[in-house]
């Protein structure tokens, strides 16, 4: 009896020892209520009025809490004191269908893939402008979008193969709306709108059919073709608000350039604008000059998005990636909340996505975390020409979906003995 009594106490020991312990081990699994926790960044959310130092709290991938101090455990804290934190931003004109084809954006090696050259300028969803066609969007979905790691939404071309050349982007038989409709409402959480681009013939109808197209699923429509037969005032007319024009500061011969002759922004620009229709930057390799923007910049005119046009060229050129551009908007004379609101709230409201471009509680934890460097720096632009500015951002972190994707300086990493 007396040692079934001590059986008994030492299993009961046994229980109680292992319910404390885990108790314990609850106590402190459930304690870290963050995943992430940002501390001490100067957050500018323009979407919501936010400009000043506060705490960022990410749980499962979503916005957890935005607040002055956040004193809540976190499984991972970023230390973010003289750092900007910002939501992660928007590239509206990108080329990313990579592909194997020689000489061609569609599905060639003129596109790039959007993982290697986003996350290390604070870009977290890319727009790409038109370079798969209805007939090839599929494949781009399960080549590219379905394969990456940034977000991926896409404008889709009115030319059937999109991007591969001026043999198919001429053809106007090829320009199906009816088919091309049926490729919007399939994929209609992934494509944004309609693109209309590089046609440069001398028939309005594959604009006509892009617009009808455009209104028909009540999407913007995107217009990068130059028609040289007909006037930039003519094409600006036919569109309506919500659509967009790209290469807004490019000078060249098959299009009239914004700024006339007396050096000011061309009535029928700013009365488009007034309209609602948006002006893209599109930069890439030949759209941006500074003859164009400085003087427009001065009078008021911004662009409503930075699209930069990436793709294998316009990287290496005086484009570079998204944080250059705005570094050189801002040296132009814009101001960093300025910057930051045309690279994030403002375009995505232009592709009606509202639940990104802003660091609202419930919304996807997609962030840019930068610095400003004080210096002495250039910036150049299509035509060879160069500016200096004395600011430039320098990305440290981006984090999408919660997750850190680039770490510039190990921000996130875990700390050496050696």
């Amino acid at each position: 009896m007396f040692l079934k009594n001590i059986y008994t106490l030492v299993n009961a020991c046994k229980i109680h020892f292992c319910l404390s312990a885990l108790l314990i081990l609850s106590s402190s699994v459930f304690s870290q209520k963050y995943d992430l926790l940002i501390k001490g960044g100067h957050v500018i959310d323009p979407a919501n009025g936010i400009d000043k130092v506060m705490d960022v709290a990410v749980s499962k991938g979503i916005i957890a809490k935005v607040a002055v101090k956040i004193d809540e455990a976190a499984e991972k804290i970023i230390q973010a004191k003289g750092l900007y934190v910002t939501p992660g931003f928007i590239d509206m004109h990108t080329h990313v269908f990579v592909g194997p084809n020689a000489g061609t954006f569609a599905n060639g090696v003129n596109s790039v893939s959007p993982d290697d050259f986003t996350f290390r300028s604070g870009v977290t969803t890319v727009v790409d402008a038109g370079t798969s066609g209805w007939r090839s969007f599929p494949l781009f979905k399960k080549q590219v979008i379905d394969q990456s790691k940034t977000r991926i939404l896409a404008f889709v071309n009115i030319a059937g193969d999109g991007m591969t050349g001026d043999g198919h982007e001429q053809n106007i038989e090829d320009m199906v709306p009816d088919s091309a409709l049926r490729i919007i409402n399939r994929y209609s959480e992934t494509i944004v709108g309609v693109k209309i681009g590089h046609y440069n013939g001398t028939d309005w109808t594959p604009f006509d059919n892009a617009i009808k197209l455009a209104r028909q699923v009540e999407k913007p429509l995107f217009v990068e073709c130059h028609l040289p037969q007909y006037s930039f005032q003519d094409q600006l007319e036919k569109l309506s608000p919500g659509d967009m024009i790209t290469h807004t500061f490019e000078n060249i011969k098959e299009r009239m350039p914004i700024i006339g002759d007396d050096g000011k922004v061309r009535p029928f620009v700013l009365e488009a604008k007034k309209r609602g229709v948006l002006f893209d930057l599109g930069h890439g390799g030949a759209g941006f000059w500074f003859d164009q923007a400085a003087p427009a910049v001065k009078q008021g005119f911004a662009p409503n998005s930075f699209g930069t046009d990436l793709h294998r060229f316009s990287m290496n050129s005086a484009m570079k990636d998204m944080t250059n551009v705005m570094s050189k908007f801002m040296a132009l004379g814009l101001s960093l909340h300025d910057v930051v609101q045309i690279a994030t709230w403002n375009a995505a409201k232009a592709i009606n996505h509202e639940s990104l471009g802003n660091i609202k509680a419930g919304n996807v934890a997609d962030l840019a975390i930068f610095k400003i460097r004080d210096g002495t720096f250039g910036f150049t632009d299509s035509g060879g020409k160069t500016i200096s500015g004395s600011r430039k951002l320098e990305v440290e972190m981006t984090v999408r979906e919660g997750k850190i994707v680039w770490d510039l300086n190990g921000l996130g990493a875990r700390k050496t003995d050696f």
